[in-house]
């Protein structure tokens, strides 16, 4: 829908410069007593007095569409400029004002167009999705030059359509198992005997046992009843847990950017295993989605992670402000955490001390941070890693993984450095 606005007047540089040569002129001419001087500037004083008499509006009407609203990062859409004019323009500039996730590629802008009366012209403009986000292209500013280029308009139009960048999602093969699954039927093996498909274990015959479950052959090599016991399908709980508190970060790119990367690609992947997700970004600002499962819970959680942003507060706060239902009994807690405050370690160390099955994924600043000019700032450095080093190693003495992911290598090495790790743990306390 094409939408239209009055293009203010104003002075172009060529006015100013045939006024400021007609005084000079007149003024020479009255100074020095020579008509003749005051005729060569006069036809400068005419341009300038007819390119401000035959200055009209052009009745310029702009329009924008998007080919497709929501795109993945580094994928490209089409973004159609319609432009009509309700008199002949020789010479329209045209610039869309585009957010800084969006970058024009192809046709370099500002657009340059010639109109013919009541004529709609249309341009595809290519742009790249740089950064997710959700966004809304700006407003179409457009100047057309008058007659003899002394008067410019220049107005502002209101673009239509937004554009949702969802976050590149990196496909995990493996995920983390939580240490109980929950009572509803999954993907997941759980630990418990019962009905399912995979095979556990043979046992005698008890009182209360079906039928269908006797194992005839075993029964026929042992001569008493014998039946099989399974190991049932279940879902599981997942919260994710993202800190919103601060962030490293240069340019469009920042741990928050990585770690919401992050907490798509493993919420669609635990979805896409009939998990139940939820989502609490804890920060100055704190919110949550409850956990469910479906194709609908997709879009929810990746909803929230678009508006996920840093909010700076002193306000001290834990995750006892979240109610209890946000983080349910048995759920597998997955912070993505740059871990640069100190509350949202403390609200973590709480969650693992109330009995919470929690997996850290650390989001490592350290590619952002500027490098060490002197030794003092070596020192600095050295300091600075030694702490972080201390507070990895108070939640591995409190059972819980702790994984630095950079943002450059796959996130499905530190999903698999994580089980790993949970393995090695199991292995310690059997023996």
């Amino acid at each position: 829908m094409a939408c239209d606005a009055t293009m203010r007047p104003s002075a172009s540089p060529r006015l100013a410069s045939y006024a400021l040569l007609t005084a000079a002129g007149a003024l020479a001419a009255l100074v020095l007593g020579r008509p003749a001087i005051a005729a060569l500037v006069a036809p400068f004083a005419l341009a300038a007095a007819v390119g401000i008499a035959s200055a009209r509006d052009p009745g310029v009407r702009v329009g924008t569409s998007v080919s497709r609203e929501r795109v993945l990062e580094g994928e490209t859409l089409v973004l159609e400029v319609r432009v009509r004019a309700d008199r002949p323009v020789a010479w329209l500039a045209v610039l869309p004002v585009l957010p800084e996730g969006l970058a024009a590629s192809a046709p370099e802008l500002p657009l340059v167009l010639a109109l013919d009366g009541a004529a709609e012209r249309t341009v595809a403009v290519e742009v790249v999705a740089r950064g997710w986000g959700a966004y809304r292209i700006g407003e179409v500013i457009v100047r057309a030059p008058g007659p003899l280029g002394v008067v410019v308009r220049e107005g502002s139009h209101q673009a239509d359509g937004g554009v949702r960048v969802l976050p590149a999602r990196e496909r995990l093969r493996r995920l983390v198992a939580p240490a109980r699954a929950q009572a509803a039927s999954g993907s997941r093996r759980s630990p418990d005997r019962g009905e399912g498909i995979e095979f556990a274990d043979l046992r005698p015959f008890a009182p209360g046992d079906r039928v269908r479950r006797v194992n005839w052959r075993a029964t026929a090599r042992r001569g008493a009843p014998v039946v099989t016991d399974r190991h049932p399908e279940r879902n599981a709980d997942v919260v994710l847990f993202l800190d919103t508190f601060a962030e490293a970060r240069r340019g469009h790119e920042g741990t928050l950017v990585r770690a919401v990367r992050a907490a798509d690609s493993l919420a669609s992947a635990h979805l896409a295993q009939r998990d139940r997700v939820g989502l609490v970004a804890f920060g100055g600002v704190t919110h949550w989605l409850l956990p469910g499962a479906g194709t609908a819970r997709v879009e929810r959680i990746t909803d929230a992670l678009l508006r996920s942003e840093i909010v700076f507060s002193y306000v001290l706060r834990n995750i006892k402000v979240l109610p209890p239902r946000s983080l349910p009994p048995h759920a597998l807690v997955i912070a993505i955490t740059p871990l640069l405050d100190e509350r949202t370690a403390a609200a973590l160390a709480d969650l693992r001390a109330r009995g919470h099955d929690l997996v850290v994924v650390e989001v490592s600043p350290a590619p952002f941070l500027p490098a060490p000019s002197d030794g003092t700032g070596v020192f600095a450095r050295r300091l600075w890693e030694l702490q972080r080093g201390a507070l990895r190693a108070r939640f591995a003495a409190l059972g819980v993984p702790v994984v630095t992911w950079d943002g450059e290598e796959p996130l499905a090495a530190a999903v698999e450095e994580v089980m790993a790790w949970r393995r090695l743990a199991r292995r310690a306390l059997r023996a």
